[in-house]
């Protein structure tokens, strides 16, 4: 009787098991989906600085950033002087895209000025705007982060005046953020040369890199060793240059008029820098990040020095054409909404 009863309870729970995989097999593709909800729907606070308006990466960037669902963008900042001009730029570029809710902010520096893309937002007046314009970004910028009940992500692809102000302002805005830059060259150089540059954004304001990169919060750069090589080209090019989409189309207008070569500008992408550090505040895993202790020189190198501040640095592809991959699909996607 008892062996009886023990197959039996075997045969059954053979039973509850090929039900209960059956079950799971229907229900997984759900749950996966439901889960993946979650996952994008809980976003990354984050706010942009920027010089956009001298290279036309900054630009790509800012479409990049629009086009990415984990990231709830807080505050787009010009930056590095020529600050209306900026402003005006990443204005326009809020309104094509439909994103009239993100606030704009006017950095510190010269008002006056202007550079490739002016021709873009010949006639457009800042106060038309229809969102937010904060006449002082570096306030906006402080402001952002101390009234976040979260973290904010600070995506800086630029010289940094504005980001040194804001510490000098206010110092605890580093304990409630977390910095991501496009700063520096550790082993290789432009055009992934094995001579090691001064970068631009760091050489440009050496002394504001300085105050950064060594102020207490968590950072992550994007040197010229991995963002240095980010092109896009043949059919990757094409696809974006080609596509319908509103924001798209404004992106390839812009390097259209900022390019000195307009052949080259209807077969590929110049340099796209920038667009590394916006893709390494939401994700890591196309790239080999290794922990350095970085400082940054008078003159704008950023060298390993053993007494420095640990960062994270992006310092090599695992998949560079991932990347490439994933950049177009965004940039030719639709924006995304609040």
């Amino acid at each position: 009787m008892r062996r009886g009863t023990t197959r039996f309870a075997r045969w059954l729970f053979s039973v509850h098991i090929i039900i209960t995989f059956i079950a799971l097999s229907l229900i997984c593709p759900c749950v996966q989906a439901a889960v993946e909800k979650t996952r994008v729907s809980k976003k990354i606070p984050v706010i942009l600085d920027t010089d956009i308006g001298d290279d036309i990466d900054d630009t790509w960037a800012l479409a990049l950033a629009l086009k990415s669902p984990e990231l709830d963008i807080k505050l787009v900042v010009g930056d590095q002087g020529k600050s209306l001009y900026r402003a005006r730029l990443i204005a326009k570029l809020l309104e094509v895209a439909g994103r009239t809710d993100i606030p704009v902010g006017v950095g510190i520096g010269s008002k006056s000025g202007g550079g490739g893309q002016s021709a873009w937002i010949e006639g457009y007046d800042l106060k038309s705007y229809p969102g937010k314009v904060h006449e002082d970004g570096v306030q906006a910028i402080i402001d952002t982060i101390m009234r976040s009940p979260e973290t904010i992500t600070l995506i800086a692809y630029g010289p940094l005046p504005n980001v040194a102000a804001a510490l000098e302002r206010e110092p605890r805005i580093a304990k409630r953020a977390r910095f991501v830059g496009m700063h520096g060259s550790v082993r290789r150089g432009y055009g992934g040369s094995k001579k090691v540059s001064a970068e631009y954004n760091v050489r440009a304001d050496a002394k504001a890199c300085q105050k950064v990169l060594t102020g207490p919060w968590d950072i992550t750069i994007t040197p010229l060793d991995t963002c240095g090589l980010v092109h896009l080209t043949g059919e990757k090019y094409r696809s974006v240059r080609d596509s319908k989409d509103a924001l798209a189309a404004a992106v390839i207008a812009n390097y259209r008029v900022w390019s000195k070569n307009k052949e080259v500008a209807e077969s590929r992408s110049s340099t796209l820098f920038d667009t590394v550090a916006v893709y390494l505040a939401f994700s890591d895993e196309l790239v080999k990040i290794e922990n350095f202790r970085i400082r940054v020189t008078d003159k704008g190198f950023t060298v390993i020095d053993p007494s420095a501040k640990v960062m994270e640095v992006a310092t090599e592809w695992k998949d560079m054409g991932a990347f490439e991959d994933l950049l177009v699909k965004r940039l030719t996607s639709p924006t995304v909404k609040p």
